[in-house]
């Protein structure tokens, strides 16, 4: 079946009359708010679950393990989502939610809990795709705005998920402070069951048309798994450097990689739709982008708890505080950047890899003899770039898609998310190991500064992002 064409980023894009109503992006800024928490209150509670269950390096797992079920689980909950409609499939992953976090404090040992991480990476990632499968429908229903880019709306989202990503330190460790490890599982429960009730009651109901009879061949199984072997191989690899590496693993995810391309280019609904990427040339950047960006977020998400923790012997509540300033300007920036959006894409993301590269080069400056307050300053500079590269590659992702696959096309841009976020897992285990100190810091702001040039660069010199945004308010 041919594919809708997708219209290019450079096109003017019409504008919608109406404004998107509060009672529909509520349950859906909420549910993408989930996956976004998860990621990064863990961060502050690796070392309480490590001595809980007097575990090793394996702990690592408890965030590889989500990030590889959401980059596989994001892209195949957006095909759901566009086959059989995208509230059914954004109450299916609450559902996963709720019964994954009841139950994840109960794990009797570290295998267990890391199940449960999984199951609950897989429930949290219906929210995106089959969100912005809803915003698509909606925009859609104005003749005048359909295509439109509804940055208010996307606007929302990238704020609601970069302050979730950013205050959840502070709220883990607020929690595993006054409770326990225990409590960053719990804390989904009611958050899941709140944007639930809302979805049920203010989001529209799919078309019936939409129960689409969808076979395990459509579904590609074989390409699921191929992905998250030659995944589980690079990420093997990559944790065993520097000190033994596994060679075998690099094999392992050549060999995978190779299968994948194979098997994609045969299928008959390819998992990771390679047609599709290589004729859209916008998209492939902006997937190519966003994984690069979110190779050096995330570095910095996990890295520098850890080294409060351990290089300035400060508490799980007190790292979390300090990084309290990213969300704040990670939420600002982000409303900022609606604004900014108006005037073209290249103007938000040359600003956001700008900011990038500051904050990643003032990390080399940390020292354990730092005052508290210099730190405080820095750590608000990391948070500046946090909302315009989201909303950027966002709205770049939306104006860029075929509408008829806006679903599978955001699950798509979440899994390059966290593709770059398990590198930067990676990354963090073999610059800082199992203990974070300044040398190791140091090492890992040079290699994320040299990342956030490259972005710079494609930012200032590419030349689909030079049209402006029109937007659907």
């Amino acid at each position: 079946m041919a594919l809708p064409t997708a219209r290019t980023a450079s096109e003017p894009v019409p504008s919608a009359p109406s404004r998107t109503p509060l009672g529909f992006i509520t349950p859906i800024v909420l549910g993408t708010m989930l996956n976004a928490l998860n990621s990064s209150m863990l961060a502050v509670a690796l070392l309480s679950i490590q001595r809980a269950f007097d575990a090793g390096a394996a702990v690592v797992w408890l965030v590889s393990g989500l990030y590889l079920a959401t980059a596989v689980a994001q892209p195949t909950m957006g095909r759901l989502a566009d086959a059989f409609g995208p509230r059914r499939i954004f109450c299916v992953g609450l559902s996963l939610v709720l019964g994954s976090a009841a139950a994840a404090p109960f794990a009797p040992t570290l295998g267990w809990l890391i199940a449960a991480r999984v199951v609950l990476g897989i429930g949290t990632s219906a929210a995106y795709p089959a969100g912005m499968s809803m915003i698509r429908l909606r925009a859609d229903a104005h003749p005048a705005g359909q295509g439109a880019a509804p940055t208010a709306g996307l606007g929302a989202i990238s704020a609601a998920s970069q302050g979730a990503v950013a205050f959840g330190p502070p709220l883990g460790g607020l929690l595993v402070q006054l409770v326990d490890w225990r409590a960053i599982f719990w804390v989904n429960v009611p958050l899941a069951l709140t944007a639930m009730a809302m979805a049920l009651v203010w989001l529209p109901a799919d078309d019936p048309a939409r129960r689409a009879s969808v076979t395990l061949r459509e579904l590609d199984l074989p390409g699921m798994a191929l992905f998250t072997g030659e995944l589980t191989g690079l990420m093997l690899f990559l944790l065993s450097l520097p000190a033994h590496p596994r060679w075998w693993a690099l094999a392992v995810f050549v060999v995978l990689t190779a299968a994948l391309i194979w098997r994609e280019l045969r299928a008959h609904r390819p998992f990771v739709d390679l047609r599709m990427v290589a004729r859209n040339r916008p998209l492939a950047a902006t997937y190519v982008r966003c994984m690069a960006t979110y190779v050096v977020f995330y570095s910095i998400t996990y890295a520098l708890p850890q080294w409060l923790q351990q290089g300035r012997g400060l508490s799980e509540t007190q790292s979390g505080l300090v990084m309290l300033p990213v969300a704040v300007l990670g939420i600002a920036t982000t409303m900022w950047a609606t604004r900014l959006v108006r005037r073209g894409l290249r103007t938000v993301l040359v600003a956001g890899s700008a900011a990038l590269c500051l904050g990643s080069a003032a990390l080399a400056l940390f020292g354990s003899r730092v005052p508290l307050w210099q730190i405080l300053v820095i750590a608000a500079v990391l948070g500046l770039p946090n909302g315009f590269n989201s909303l950027g590659n966002q709205t770049l992702m939306y104006r860029t898609a075929p509408a008829a696959q806006i679903g599978t096309a955001s699950g798509l841009l979440r899994t390059s998310q966290y593709v770059g976020a398990n590198l930067a897992s990676a990354l963090v285990g073999i610059a800082v190991g199992l203990r974070a100190d300044d040398s190791g810091l140091h090492l890992l702001a040079a290699v994320i500064t040299g990342i956030s040039l490259v972005l710079l660069l494609n930012a200032a010199t590419t030349r689909h992002l030079r049209a402006p945004v029109d937007e659907h308010r």
